[in-house]
């Protein structure tokens, strides 16, 4: 049995005026998606529960069917997996966005997409001017664009001084706002802000900026640190599911989450986590996988961005574009291995009106082998929710989808 993820991150939304009242979803043109919904079945999921962040850390953790209060530690140590780190049970992650804070508003969290070689100089200068002082046991460890960390090692003798009460607010849930009130809080939080605030002045002059301010492009004026936690441990999944699986993203999160579940990484050429993503590789990475995989992830960031945006015109590009080159080609290559199955989700809502991320919950559809065919003919938030069908934990979705 074949079994095929695709995943148009952030995808869920609201309906929005301007297009006639209408969501993303039903305004875009997604044919094979409408397919899969016409011959499968539809339902609504809820990967967020509302006493945790309303992110993509806690979403796909439900998605692929764990129980985030079990397993999830933090967003920063499911990256920490994707770059290699492996955290001891003293030890600490910490997410560290490189941002563009302007007048106490957070202007850009992500920096105006800033280079990874620009972002590793400037954690490398902050690295000396502000960690020295702290024994050695903090390091900047550089990610993808503005997407890094910072990693605490501690010992039996000095332990983090976070804990699971350790409070911070995610940058792009802050776009636009004033970031005042969200600093970080409880254990160990005056230690983040310090490095926080510290990070302006080493940034403020700093030759990158004065490039990028020179070339017309915002600077990053701070580290922003959050989604911090210690080390996870969780069963792989074919352990929980006995389905060997692989994923394809460009996005170190889900990369982190395919590492802890045992899933190998398919590295796409062109693949950016970003709206000018090379979808049609992505898909054809995914069809070469499905010789050598029971299972097969495919992860595209491209609707969450333009969300994050606001740009409801860019999000149904983003769809039509998923749906043309990844989900069509897939269902078609599927149909040549026999027994198979495959689902479309998003992990969670991310609103064009908000620009953030929200809980709530989000359409599935899935066809195929065993899966009885309901009355809904496309995919769409309006469609699922009609279809009756609720998995109200996300994490049970997996039980039903994957076919043992």
């Amino acid at each position: 049995m074949k079994h095929v993820i695709v995943i148009p991150d952030g995808c869920a939304d609201e309906p929005i005026e301007a297009l006639g009242g209408k969501t993303p979803l039903q305004a875009a043109s997604v044919p094979a998606m409408d397919r899969i919904a016409a011959t499968g079945a539809s339902a609504l999921s809820n990967n967020t529960p509302a006493h945790l962040p309303a992110g993509s850390e806690v979403a796909n953790l439900c998605l692929f069917g764990y129980d985030p209060d079990q397993y999830f530690t933090g967003r920063a140590p499911l990256e920490a997996a994707a770059s290699g780190i492996t955290l001891g049970k003293h030890d600490f992650a910490v997410r560290c966005n490189l941002v563009t804070i302007e007048d106490q508003i957070m202007v850009d969290f992500t920096a105006d997409h800033i280079s990874t070689e620009e972002s590793r100089q400037l954690l490398a200068a902050a690295g000396e001017a502000l960690l020295g002082s702290e024994g050695g046991r903090f390091e900047f460890v550089p990610g993808v664009s503005y997407r890094n960390l910072l990693i605490y090692r501690g010992d039996e003798h000095t332990p983090a001084p976070f804990s699971s009460e350790t409070r911070s607010t995610a940058p792009h849930d802050l776009t636009d706002l004033s970031v005042t009130d969200d600093f970080p809080r409880g254990p160990g939080s005056d230690l983040l802000v310090r490095l926080m605030n510290g990070s302006a002045d080493v940034f403020a002059d700093h030759p990158v900026n004065q490039a990028r301010q020179a070339a017309g492009k915002r600077p990053a004026t701070h580290v922003w640190l959050w989604g911090l936690g210690g080390a996870p441990a969780m069963p792989t999944f074919e352990e929980r599911f006995g389905v060997r699986g692989a994923m394809i993203t460009a996005v170190d999160l889900l990369r982190g989450i395919a590492a802890l579940v045992g899933w190998p990484r398919i590295e796409v050429e062109g693949a950016t986590g970003y709206l000018d993503t090379d979808y049609a590789a992505k898909g054809a990475a995914a069809i070469e996988a499905l010789d050598q995989y029971d299972l097969v992830c495919v992860h595209v960031e491209a609707p969450d961005e333009a969300s994050h945006e606001g740009r409801h015109d860019a999000k149904i590009e983003a769809l039509e574009q998923i749906d043309r080159h990844i989900v069509g080609p897939l269902a078609e290559a599927l149909a040549g291995y026999g027994d198979h199955r495959i689902l479309v989700t998003p992990d969670h809502p991310t609103f064009c009106s908000t620009k953030k991320h929200t809980h709530g919950m989000v359409p599935l559809v899935m066809a195929g082998t065993g899966i009885e065919s309901d009355s809904q003919t496309t995919y769409d938030e309006i469609a699922a929710a009609a279809a009756g069908r609720r998995f109200d934990h996300g994490w049970d979705l997996m039980d039903a989808f994957i076919c043992r």
